[in-house]
């Protein structure tokens, strides 16, 4: 089984999997379900975990592993709270459920509402406590996470008030094709490439709203699920140099995914995914 490469990952130094895996996955399995999950990414040599205390259960299965394989995996985890106080406190449960006394990276967890973000980042706000816990040790480094049309833009705004060391913005070959988002999206990776800010992406295999289908998998959005799409659309985002990719957030579409990055190359013409589009009916997730 070929290994997923390894880049370094910002200014953070850590030589990450391009491939992080996203935990959300997690969210409603057993402890049995999610260590086959672990063996799966041990065999591909993932070594950089994203996660969240929204994401269900994912901090609680997640928790057993770091017992034994915490030194092996780049731990990022994430607060939603407004408040110096509330993110404290969310964070401390964090580390409960992960079973860990420190974290990699603490991240802003979707910093895209302009009102959420004058308190968080204002006095008192959970920009405080994440300050805080890195002078502590408790986190290395700080990071900010988005979705939505308006992430790249906003977070080149709250990147010209706070250092942040990590972004995190959607990106899938639909979207990119939204002329103002492409731009915001370019500006954003242009300035962090400058100063070494590393960039993850999100919702690489979207395929739409879930509408009145049955849902079939965990994500809020429909995923594409048959091998060939999955393989394209990875490659696609893959081949924007330098960035990062959250997996999917279901354990059906895992592995697939896992196998399209570890078998990337480079990345299908503009020509070959408008096909994709129109034969597997993609439609955006954001208005």
């Amino acid at each position: 089984m070929p290994m997923i490469e390894k880049q370094i990952f910002g200014r953070t130094a850590h030589m990450s999997t391009r491939a992080i895996f996203g935990s959300a996955c997690l969210r409603r399995a057993g402890q049995d379900e999610a260590n086959r999950i672990l063996e799966l990414l041990l065999k591909y040599g993932i070594n950089h975990i994203d996660t969240a205390p929204l994401y269900g259960d994912a901090e609680l299965r997640l928790g057993p592993w770091m017992k034994h394989y915490q030194n092996q995996f780049f731990l990022a985890t994430k607060t939603d709270k407004r408040t110096y106080q509330e993110a404290r406190e969310q964070f401390y449960c964090s580390l409960d459920r992960l079973q860990v006394d420190r974290v990699d990276l603490l991240q802003m967890h979707n910093l895209t509402d302009i009102v959420y973000r004058e308190t968080a980042m204002g006095p008192g706000g959970s920009l405080e406590f994440l300050v805080e816990a890195r002078d502590q040790g408790l986190t290395r480094f700080i990071g900010v996470t988005g979705h939505g049309i308006q992430a790249p833009k906003m977070h080149l705004q709250s990147l010209e008030r706070f250092a942040f060391d990590t972004v995190l913005v959607p990106c899938n070959f639909l979207l990119m094709q939204n002329h103002n988002y492409v731009t915001d999206f370019n500006n954003l990776v242009s300035y962090c490439s400058h100063r070494n800010i590393a960039v993850q992406t999100i919702k690489s295999i979207a395929r739409g709203y879930w509408g009145n289908k049955p849902r079939s998998h965990v994500t809020w959005y429909e995923p594409l699920t048959d091998e060939e799409s999955i393989i394209r659309s990875v490659h696609w985002v893959l081949g924007i140099s330098g960035i990062f990719l959250i997996t999917v957030g279901d354990m059906q579409e895992l592995p697939k995914f896992l196998a399209a990055v570890a078998g990337f190359q480079s990345p299908p013409p503009d020509q070959e995914m408008n096909g994709l589009v129109e034969k597997m009916g993609i439609e955006q997730i954001f208005d």
